[in-house]
Formats: structure tokens, sequence, C-alpha cells
């Protein structure tokens, strides 16, 4: 088998922290059948014509990066791609719109004063940049479907979605849900070129660097990070962020990969 028959049978794993944000790509895919690993279930199948592996994997950095390790070294996908929601932070990143990341970073990482503030120690680095070709492809699809009327589902609008935005840049990553006006403010301080918040990207983007696996993080803003970030946060994902994820997944599978 020549390599580039192997790449092209080899699936794309596709991973998501919580259920609400995976039940959409869930529910378009076809020929399942589900392995369990780790207490995590693998659902093994076709999306839009092509082989996938998607996966819950739970909230957090932990089990961002033992997930990501179990896809590796289970399923040997091309690429991984990151689906779910953040809080916004940069300037104009706003409810609705959509971050795909460049680079991640540890916002909580500190072994300061051995190694400086957000470094991930005997690494020399914060930055964990995604790979260029999926991030861009990724892009495209969403300024595609960004442009769609009704892509992120009918009640999009009566949680504050309007004319939603792309946005390309540094995504930061803590075991902290960022619900308060004095984190959010202090995160902004610390790291002005962050666009948004969440809490397993920038874990996925360490193990991913480590074993060579090229990998993309798509997130829709399903908040401000400040103190309104817990009002109708499950509703959000299940009523917008869903939608727009599979919308954007679904461009890119079936046109972004030729």
């Amino acid at each position: 088998m020549s390599a580039d028959l192997a790449a092209a049978v080899r699936p794309v794993a596709i991973v998501s922290a919580m259920a609400e944000e995976l039940a959409a790509l869930l529910a378009e895919a076809r020929d399942v059948t589900v392995q369990t690993h780790a207490g995590r279930r693998f659902h093994v199948g076709t999306l839009h014509g092509a082989p996938v592996v998607l996966v819950l994997c739970g909230i957090g950095k932990v089990a961002a990066a033992l997930t990501t390790t179990l896809l590796a070294e289970r399923y040997a996908p091309q690429s991984l791609v990151f689906t779910g929601v953040a809080g916004g932070l940069g300037d104009g990143v706003r409810v609705g719109d959509v971050v795909v990341a460049e680079a991640l970073l540890q916002h909580d990482m500190d072994a300061s004063p051995l190694f400086p503030r957000f470094e991930v120690p005997l690494t020399g680095r914060s930055r964990f940049g995604a790979d260029a070709a999926l991030t861009a492809a990724l892009a495209e699809a969403a300024t595609a479907v960004l442009g769609t009327p009704g892509h992120c589902g009918p009640d999009a609008q009566a949680l504050g979605v309007t004319a939603p935005a792309l946005h390309r840049g540094l995504v930061i990553s803590g075991d902290r849900f960022v619900s308060a006006a004095a984190e959010c403010g202090a995160l902004r301080q610390a790291l002005p070129e962050a666009l948004a918040v969440e809490m397993e990207g920038a874990a996925l983007a360490q193990v991913c660097h480590d074993l060579g696996l090229p990998f993309a993080v798509l997130r829709t803003i399903s908040d401000r990070a400040d103190d309104s970030a817990h009002v109708d946060f499950l509703r959000f994902i299940d009523a917008v962020a869903a939608h727009a994820s599979a919308a954007i997944v679904g461009h890119w599978l079936r046109d972004g990969r030729r």
C-alpha cells in the first residue's frame, strides 16, 4: 500500500469535551461501531463519506490528554480535530463567533521561578502551534458556513447570536471554568493576544506535538467568560454550538480535504 493510500484510509479523529457538543456530529455518522477504552466510547464509522473516529473526552486537561493518547495509539488517525465551545476574551469576540486556534497555551501553567510563567517545564515553550494546513482548511470551511443563513439552528437569535464572525489566533486552556469578570480581566491583562479560553485544547496540543499528530481546535463562543458565563450555557451548546460545529466539520470533510 502506498503512503498516500495508507493516509487516505486512516480515520480523522473528532473529539469533544461534552456530550452536547458531540451529539450533532454523531447524528450524522454512518456505519458506526462503538469500542470502549478507559471508560471512553470511540465511535468508529464514516461522516460525509470520510472514515472517522468520534469520541467524548470529558472535561479538563487530563481527560483531553488521555483521550488524545488513546486515539493516537489505538486508531492511528491522520489528523485530529477538537470541536466545542469556549469563552470569549479578545476584543470583538462575541457570543456565536467561531475561533480557530493557531496556537494554544495553558494559562494555569506556572512553575516559576524555576521556569517562566506559562512555559511547560523542560520543553522551552509555552505555545503549541496547530497544524497550519488543517487550521486553514477549517477556517475556510467556517467562513463558508458562517455566510449561510440558519447554520447554527433556529434558536440562535434568541440566544444573542447575530452575524457571527470568524477569528484565528491564540486560545488558552486551564482546569478552571472562567466565569468571573475579575478573572477574565486578569487573563486579558496577562495574555492580551488570547481570543478565547477553554479547558482542554492546550493539553491536547502538547500531546499532539509530542506524537507528531496534525491537529486543529475549533471553538464556538458561548459566553464572554464573565459573570454571565453560566447563563443558558447548556442550552447554547445544544441549540447553537452543536449545529455550528457539525456544519463546519461537515463542510470541511466534504470539500476541504480534497
